[in-house]
């Protein structure tokens, strides 16, 4: 997934080993991450999936409705350090302020291109329904929007507007109707967000009536990155490292809880990014992060965390390889059993998992197996020091 690094950031494909003060529990964190989203991205029949790799079909939420929210946390964690690390290596606030917006325009571009691919029936055909929000997309918007927060306002300048978001946003969803509507709607067709969404982007969203990465939903998402912001600033601050991980451990727990008590006036909803789900989902991800960072960096325990690392350090390269081969194997046709063309996918999957496995555990093994194979892929990669940054 394209996070910002931890420390440095080359913008191209470099041979130079991540740097020495980079984080390790991060990489493990975002290497978790990362390997969930292909996983559960990745089913082998869609039809036969086990619950938890699901998302809710509107309010609730599953593990697999932790996944976004997780990188955008680890977006705001790794932008205190790497922009620090930048002032320290003597750059400008010109710089700064270029390299993010180079990067948030790269991101961005990047999402289109692969909403875009493959370009079927024709690429003009295919630019005039393409579907402009994104996971990248989003990625994009909260990362520069953060990291200008991060270099203009203090800790309790971000604190306060974050609570700003989650209360303003709120409010809008609770008190403002949407045209024709009814305040308080918070269905599929009925949402302020969605109404936004099908006025402004009409035939460029991902459902008809709304898209889970759409336009007003990505304020509270922004609150999640600025949460991870905070948590960042947190762990590079002078406190003892012991000091650093209860406190961000405490501080997932009462988000977890404000969250959770929210749930009853504005529910946990992942499409439409509610500030209940923004503290509840934020609150979980600071408790692993805390978890990580004691039992890796403060108590030493890595020699698990090897597998981890590998896909953590070439996020980008994995959302955006992966993502490609998933496209491909859909676009390119086979002659099936009964003489029909079938995608590649599918008539891997019946061949090596449907005929001697049952629908759901044949569909979470084609999703293992796809896994396993780029983790070998991101391992080469890792072994000859190829990281790939924007």
């Amino acid at each position: 997934m394209p996070l910002p690094d931890s420390t440095v950031d080359p913008s191209h494909l470099t041979s130079e080993p991540p740097s020495r003060l980079r984080l390790h529990s991060l990489d493990v964190f975002r290497g978790l991450t990362i390997a969930g989203m292909v996983l559960v991205n990745n089913a082998g029949d869609w039809s036969a999936v086990y619950p938890p790799l699901q998302h809710a079909d509107w309010h609730g939420w599953t593990p697999t409705d932790l996944v976004f929210p997780f990188f955008l946390l680890i977006v705001g964690v790794a932008i205190p350090m790497a922009l620090e690390n930048r002032r320290a290596a003597g750059g400008s606030m010109f710089d700064l302020h270029r390299k993010i917006a180079r990067r948030t325009l790269l991101i961005f571009l990047l999402g289109l291109l692969l909403n875009w691919v493959p370009p079927n029936p024709s690429a003009w055909e295919r630019l005039q329904t393409l579907r402009i929000p994104g996971v990248l997309q989003r990625i994009a918007i909260c990362y520069g929007l953060a990291a200008l927060l991060f270099l203009r306002l203090g800790r309790r300048g971000i604190l306060f507007l974050t609570g700003g978001i989650l209360v303003g946003y709120w409010a809008l969803l609770t008190w403002i109707p949407a045209p024709g509507g009814i305040a308080g709607d918070l269905s599929r067709d009925g949402s302020l967000p969605s109404w936004i969404d099908r006025t402004l982007l009409s035939g460029h969203i991902y459902r008809p009536s709304y898209d889970p990465e759409g336009l007003f939903s990505t304020l509270p998402a922004l609150a999640t990155t600025l949460i991870g912001v905070l948590a960042g600033q947190w762990l590079r601050s002078t406190r003892a490292p012991m000091e650093r991980a209860a406190g961000l451990f405490a501080v997932g727990v009462l988000c977890l809880l404000a969250g959770w008590t929210w749930d009853g006036l504005f529910p946990i909803n992942k499409a439409l990014w509610t500030s209940s789900y923004v503290l509840f989902t934020g609150g979980i991800g600071l408790q692993l992060l805390a978890l990580c960072y004691w039992l890796v960096d403060l108590q030493g325990f890595r020699a698990w965390t090897f597998p981890f690392v590998v896909l953590g350090v070439n996020a980008l390269a994995l959302f955006v390889l992966t993502g490609l081969a998933a496209d491909l194997l859909q676009v390119i046709r086979v002659t099936g059993p009964d003489g029909l063309s079938i995608p590649l996918q599918a008539s891997l999957y019946r061949r090596l998992f449907a005929s001697w496995l049952s629908p759901r555990n044949g569909s979470l093994a084609y999703a293992l197996t796809f896994l396993a194979f780029w983790w070998v892929v991101m391992w080469g990669l890792y072994r000859r020091r190829l990281f790939l940054r924007l």
